[in-house]
């Protein structure tokens, strides 16, 4: 794994909020305390509104920017603007910029926190610029491109003391929270096998949100006047410009995405991370259907093993995606929907279908768990919650999505060595505090790539 020179890094000293506060109280009171007052950027009072940019603003980072609207979104930035127009025009005195290191560069002084919801292989670079400026974050999921690239996020944003949320929205829902306190009020007892199944990236039985097991596009048509092709691009390796990549269906391809599995694991594994309390994998396994240089495998199915935890048992969590599930359990009704995304629990005293008790009069019986976990208010509001002094937000890096994200890509990265080695099956041992493979140290090139000239974290 290649080491990168970092750039110099600055890091202006902060006032405590906290004993600013302490102390303003002392002498005044403030109903809005200015930003300058409170010394250093980043630091936001609760009463004052944040200045936000945003870093990929057509799609869902347009609906990102939407749920923090009640901020001032002073900035942002898409390489196609023909795709980010909508969000332009909502936002008519925000600066637009095609280069996120333009506009932080520029905008520096007027930014607290920055949204990124560009392709997931540029998640990292955005994210670290910003961090490093002292920077507020909020990165959609699976956080990054790589392993090696989410444990960084959690080194810096803990470094950078910024506040930041994966976009993993699930993590918020009354569901997660259900999952948790059933599960920890012991109604299906220890488990120890969970099920997480998806059907990305199908799209039910005839269709496809977006192709993988494909090769690359022999054609070469010309780039649309509203992309900036280079910058598109980012780190990734160069290759030409085909629509088979930009602006949607890049998730697919093993140099812009990270799959199905990077699509929707941070949000399906999210809620057994936390019921389960688990931390790194012992061993990651997987098994596919055909699988190249280029893109994910039409299916796969990717196994972990967990040791145990405190008083907690081991876990085996078996993640299927391409529309591969576990077998039906017999304590599902007979004509109960399965559904193409799903959870199956399995304890040593019953299992348990999302966050209901199967079979359903079991369920019924046992009615609610006791409320255990504070409730949500929302997402985005968390962020912005802790960008302001809150309690950090519940997928924040340093403590939960770094290592979430981590684990989740483990998985794509079990599936590389499969191509060089022509194997139907492989397992990898995993040391996680090392960050390393032990039983094949050749796929620990996996970990991590090099970036494109002029590109770095």
């Amino acid at each position: 794994m290649k080491n990168h020179k970092k750039p110099e890094e600055k890091q202006n000293k902060r006032i405590s909020r906290r004993d600013f506060m302490g102390a303003a109280a002392a002498v005044t009171a403030f109903t809005i305390i200015p930003r300058s007052v409170l010394g250093g950027r980043g630091n936001v009072a609760p009463s004052e509104k944040l200045n936000i940019a945003g870093i990929g603003v057509g799609g869902r980072g347009g609906g990102d920017i939407s749920a923090v609207s009640s901020e001032n979104i002073v900035a942002l930035c898409d390489v196609d603007w023909r795709t980010a127009n909508r969000t332009f025009k909502r936002y008519p005195d925000a600066k637009k910029y095609k280069d996120f290191r333009v506009m932080l560069d520029k905008e520096d002084k007027n930014i607290d926190a920055v949204v990124v919801a560009t392709p997931d292989h540029v998640h990292a670079v955005a994210s670290m610029a910003a961090m490093k400026r002292g920077k507020h974050v909020y990165c959609e999921k699976p956080l990054t491109h790589s392993v090696y690239e989410a444990r960084l996020m959690a080194e810096t944003a803990r470094k950078y003391k910024v506040a930041t949320q994966m976009g993993n929205q699930g993590q918020a829902s009354e569901e997660t929270r259900l999952i948790c306190e059933t599960i920890w009020d012991g109604a299906i007892g220890q488990v120890h096998e969970v099920h997480v199944w998806t059907d990305r990236p199908m799209r039910g039985i005839n269709d496809v949100y977006w192709p993988q097991g494909v090769e690359r596009p022999k054609e070469r048509p010309a780039v649309p006047d509203h992309i900036d092709w280079d910058l598109w691009l980012g780190p990734a390796p160069y290759r030409p410009y085909h629509p088979a990549y930009a602006p949607f269906k890049w998730r697919g391809w093993w140099d812009f995405g990270t799959g199905a599995l990077g699509d929707i694991g941070c949000h399906r594994i999210d809620p057994i991370f936390r019921a389960l309390k688990l931390g790194h994998p012992t061993t990651v396994s997987a098994c596919c259907t055909r699988v190249n240089n280029e893109t994910y495998p039409v299916a796969s199915r990717v196994s972990y093993e967990f040791p145990e935890r405190g008083d907690l048992c081991p876990v085996r969590l078996h993640w299927y995606d391409g529309g591969m599930k576990p077998p039906r359990p017999k304590e599902l009704e007979e004509g109960r929907d399965w559904g193409t995304n799903g959870l199956l629990f399995i304890g040593d005293k019953g299992k348990m279908v999302e966050n209901r008790i199967i079979p359903e009069k079991l369920q019924r019986e046992y009615g609610k768990p006791p409320k255990k976990l504070e409730r949500s208010p929302g997402h985005h509001k968390e962020w912005i919650n802790a960008c302001k002094g809150g309690r950090p937000a519940g997928s924040n890096f340093p403590n939960h999505a770094g290592t979430l994200a981590q684990v989740v890509l483990l998985g794509n990265l079990c599936l590389r060595p499969m191509i060089k080695e022509k194997m139907g099956r492989i397992k990898l041992h995993w040391d996680g505090e090392a960050m390393k493979v032990t039983n094949l140290p050749e796929a620990n090139q996996y970990l991590h790539r090099e970036y494109r000239e002029g590109w770095s974290l």
